[in-house]
């Protein structure tokens, strides 16, 4: 880790128990799943639909200016917030927990406004020099968007050696941005789900919380939206990643 990184914590709920996040001024470092709940898939949490861009802008504006307004001021934080003021704003607050939090809400409760919403800068050391589960996570984090699965195989050579599926799983364990970068989304090529390190009915929620059916993991590729990264695989070697959306 670099060692002029401050890092800051910060803790939010959501219903798949509390999430921590840290980072530092430079970028995102983590994301933990502490759990404390039983995720159960029958129960849907309450998405909202966006009717404009300008409705994105406000609520991310809205989210933000919550987050860091002190309690003083009277500012209401979003509808079924995420977490406490003095756990998310505050003095200590940096711009991308702010913008990972946002995020976060936004996954769980409108995801919608995903694509137009600003992917915090990531600085954990994993992304500060070249490897194959750099190029693994970051392939993941680009390509494979809310909705969509890909197997381990197809990751594999989307990151540029169809041949290391074996090492995607260890780029997966590695994943220090869990549900951001979406490990969840690689599935077997058998159509099994595969395992998590948050647990396989964690895995099975985020997955039928983006669209599929539960117990049923769609096979890699198949999913609400089965293309967006297939023409990918043609070309293996676009940039790298420079830690920003």
């Amino acid at each position: 880790m670099d060692e002029t990184c401050e890092m800051k914590y910060r803790v939010m709920d959501s219903p798949l128990g509390k999430l921590e996040i840290s980072g530092c001024e430079q970028g995102l470092h983590g994301i933990k799943l502490h759990g404390g709940k039983t995720p159960d898939t029958r129960k849907k949490v309450k998405v909202k639909k966006v009717k404009s861009l300008s409705h994105l802008q406000l609520f991310v504006t809205a989210w933000i200016v919550a987050c860091q307004a002190p309690p003083s001021m009277g500012v209401s934080r979003p509808a079924e917030a995420t977490a406490p003021a003095e756990q998310l704003g505050g003095p200590g607050a940096v711009q991308p927990l702010l913008q990972c939090a946002a995020w976060l809400d936004a996954y769980f409760r409108e995801p919608a406004v995903l694509e137009g919403l600003p992917v915090p800068a990531l600085h954990h050391p994993i992304f500060q020099k070249e490897s194959f589960t750099r190029q693994v996570l970051w392939k993941l984090l680009k390509l494979v968007k809310f909705g969509e699965t890909v197997s381990y195989q197809q990751l594999a050579a989307l990151a540029g050696n169809p041949r290391a599926a074996r090492a995607v799983g260890g780029a997966m364990r590695s994943n220090p941005i869990p549900i951001l970068i979406p490990c969840h989304r690689v599935v077997c090529s058998s159509g099994a789900m595969g395992n998590y390190s948050g647990g396989v009915g964690v895995k099975e929620w985020l997955l039928v919380h983006e669209g599929h059916p539960a117990r049923k993991a769609a096979r890699g590729g198949g999913s609400c939206a089965t293309s967006s990264w297939r023409g990918a695989l043609g070309n293996t070697t676009s940039s790298q990643p420079s830690g920003r959306d």
